[in-house]
Order: C-alpha cells, then sequence, then structure tokens
C-alpha cells in the first residue's frame, strides 16, 4: 500500500440555498462514491476572519508552556488537551503514537467552555463558542442537503442532531503537526510512520478547515466498490488544500473539506462511505531542502454526532438506503469503521449514538494510557 503523487479530486460543492434538491443529490452522489467532497467557504457561515482568528487563537494555544498545556490534559469524556504521541489512531500498524498535539472542546454553555483551559485563552473562550456554533450550522446545511438527496424529511437528521434536545458528543478540536525539520519530529521515519495514523471518524459528518501550504492528509482510495473497510492493496491518495474549482479569488479561504463518519455509513446501511484517510508528511517534504523550509501543519475539525440517546437502529427511512440491503449484510459480517476502537458488530441490535462513541473512545484511551506507561 503506497503513497500517490497524483492528488484525487473530489467535488466542490456549494451549499449557500440547503433546499436546493439538485445540490442535495450531487452531494450524495459524492457521499456514496468518495465519502468526501469540499463545500464552498463563500456559501458557508463563515467569513475568512473568523477562519483566520481561529487559526490563530490555535497557534497561540500550542505555543504554550507544557505545563500550562498539562492542566487542562484531556479527559475520559473527551475533552482537554492531547500531547505529542499520545493517541494512536491505528494501534495494529503504528510503532508509536501520532506525531500531532491536540485541543478539543466539549459544549459552550452561554459562550463558556465546561471544561478547564489555560488563563491564556480565558479572553478567547466566547469567539471559540461563536467558531463551534457556526460549525453547528454549516453542519445543519449539510445534512438537511444529504436528507434530500436521500428522499427523506429534510429535518430528520437535523432534529436528531439538536443540541437543545440534549446533550452531543460533537467536538471543536484544534491540532498541530510540527514540521519534518521540528526537533518534535526528529524520532519520525519515512515508510513507517505517520503524523496521524489510518482511521476513520465515528460521528456523522467532520468538517476540516486547512491552511494554504499546509498538506499531509490522504485518503484510502479502492479499485472496488465497497472496499473501503480494508486497507490492504489500495493506493494513498493526498487530498488538496486548495481543489480544482476552487480559487482564493472566488474562496477567501479554502473550501471546508467534508467526510462522512462511521455512524452515518452504519445509520444509512453502507450506503454512504466512511472513507479511511490519514495525516502524512507530504512526499515533496522528503527532500532534505524542501524539509528545512517545510511548514508546520494546522487544522481545526468539527466532528458532528448525534444526541447521545439518538438510536442508529432501524436505518435511515431512506428507500435509497433500503435499496442498499447488499451492504447491510456487509455490514454485519464485518467492522464498522477503521483504526482503534472500531466495533465488530455480528448482530445489528438496538444502539444509540453515545454507545457507540464510548465504544470506539474507550479503546483510544486505553491505547493512550498504554502509551504513557512506556513513557
Amino acid at each position: 500500500m503506497a503513497s500517490s503523487t497524483n492528488p484525487i479530486q473530489l467535488p466542490v460543492i456549494d451549499i449557500s440555498d440547503p433546499s436546493n434538491a439538485a445540490t442535495g443529490r450531487e452531494m450524495l452522489a459524492a457521499a456514496v462514491k468518495y465519502g468526501f467532497f469540499y463545500v464552498h467557504g463563500k456559501g458557508s457561515d463563515f467569513t475568512a476572519a473568523e477562519v483566520d482568528s481561529a487559526f490563530d487563537i490555535s497557534k497561540k494555544f500550542f505555543a504554550l508552556p507544557k505545563e500550562e498545556k498539562e492542566a487542562c490534559r484531556i479527559r475520559t469524556d473527551n475533552r482537554g488537551w492531547s500531547g505529542m504521541h499520545s493517541e494512536i489512531l491505528d494501534p495494529e500498524h503504528q510503532r508509536m503514537g501520532d506525531f500531532k498535539e491536540a485541543l478539543n472542546f466539549g459544549e459552550f454553555q452561554d459562550g463558556k467552555p465546561q471544561q478547564p483551559l489555560p488563563t491564556a485563552l480565558h479572553s478567547d473562550e466566547a469567539e471559540i463558542g461563536h467558531f463551534a456554533s457556526l460549525c453547528n450550522k454549516t453542519c445543519a446545511s449539510v445534512l438537511r442537503l444529504l436528507a434530500l438527496g436521500l428522499e427523506i424529511d429534510p429535518e430528520y437528521f437535523v432534529t436528531r442532531h439538536d443540541a437543545s434536545r440534549g446533550r452531543t458528543g460533537s467536538i471543536l478540536r484544534f491540532l498541530y503537526y510540527p514540521s519534518i525539520s521540528s526537533p518534535a519530529s526528529s524520532t519520525y521515519q519515512h515508510d513507517i510512520d505517520v503524523r496521524a495514523g489510518a482511521h476513520s471518524d465515528y460521528g456523522t459528518i467532520t468538517l476540516l478547515f486547512q491552511r494554504p501550504g499546509q498538506p499531509g492528509l490522504e485518503i484510502l482510495t479502492t479499485p472496488e466498490e465497497g472496499n473501503h473497510n480494508n486497507s490492504s492493496d489500495n493506493n494513498w491518495a493526498p487530498v488538496p488544500v486548495w481543489p480544482e474549482g476552487a480559487t482564493s479569488e472566488a474562496d477567501q479561504f479554502p473550501p471546508i473539506l467534508i467526510n462522512i463518519g462511521d455512524m452515518l455509513s452504519f445509520w444509512t446501511n453502507g450506503l454512504l462511505k466512511s472513507t479511511i484517510h490519514r495525516v502524512v508528511f507530504p512526499l515533496a517534504e522528503r527532500d532534505a531542502t524542501a524539509a528545512a523550509k517545510a511548514p508546520d501543519r494546522y487544522s481545526v475539525v468539527f466532528f458532528c454526532h448525534p444526541i447521545d440517546s439518538c438510536n442508529l437502529v432501524p436505518p435511515v427511512p431512506s428507500p435509497l438506503v433500503a435499496a442498499a440491503g447488499a451492504d447491510q449484510k456487509k455490514l454485519e459480517s464485518g467492522k464498522v469503521g477503521f483504526g482503534g476502537g472500531a466495533g465488530s458488530l455480528s448482530e445489528r441490535r438496538s444502539m444509540t449514538a453515545k454507545e457507540y462513541l464510548d465504544m470506539r473512545l474507550s479503546a483510544t484511551y486505553d491505547e493512550r494510557e498504554e502509551v504513557a506507561s512506556t513513557k
């Protein structure tokens, strides 16, 4: 399984009208074929200034002394900071933890986070909370369009993600990947290590914000339809930060990359594709001269989850989902998801969103604890 130098070309979709059925069909086609697609920033709920500010706050946090970040170390509720090598997304294939740091934010109430944060971020709390609320709004637009594509009530997914009806597992995450020339990356070995191990996301949909000139994301391409939960005999394709069909003139920040998560794939009998992905040092940065000039990579991610009590069984009441019976058999006989904590569901029993998330997180935390115990 090798990295390709040919970037994958994914659709770029305008979501400015979330009631447009044609756009819904276009989005559904991308979700079925790739599990990934972009949305134009100009049709989203974000301004370039708001995105820039989120990255500025992220950089400020990761530049803090380690002892200040330790004060908000990640907890069992998946909120807080995780340090370099403390997370293993693909424990079966990684010799050590991911070459990244992360800060997870849970819910905000009246603009205040419900978790400890360092003093340096106290003045930014309202702004971070506002950014999270914009992520929720954009997710609602995407979910409405997917519902239209599936020929169901446009509000079907939105009502089941409504935080006013109950707690969700949604997370806003800041990520920092040191450059290849950073001392933090000194133990990195090409062809062995990755910045973030191969995995699929746990929730329904994910929003990814990236910076120009900071590539590294790859998705696993599949030669055969429906082979997306098997990482062997496939190729890794780079995902451009600026895709074809998007320009800095039309979009003031790189288009938001959206991907389908495990819950939505399971919920739709496997019709929507939860694609395996990872983060690496790009092939171009392996040259010594290029490596010396390579930048750090920062990203901002929003993992969208339904309310905890939402039942993922029975499947979404869509005629298209009902027609995906063959995929249902595939799900029943194998894993749902890929990476640490991927679950094997031999029976399509009743399962809530929280039960599924807890199943994935418990394994991830076990891996973190094992890594910590060896240091």
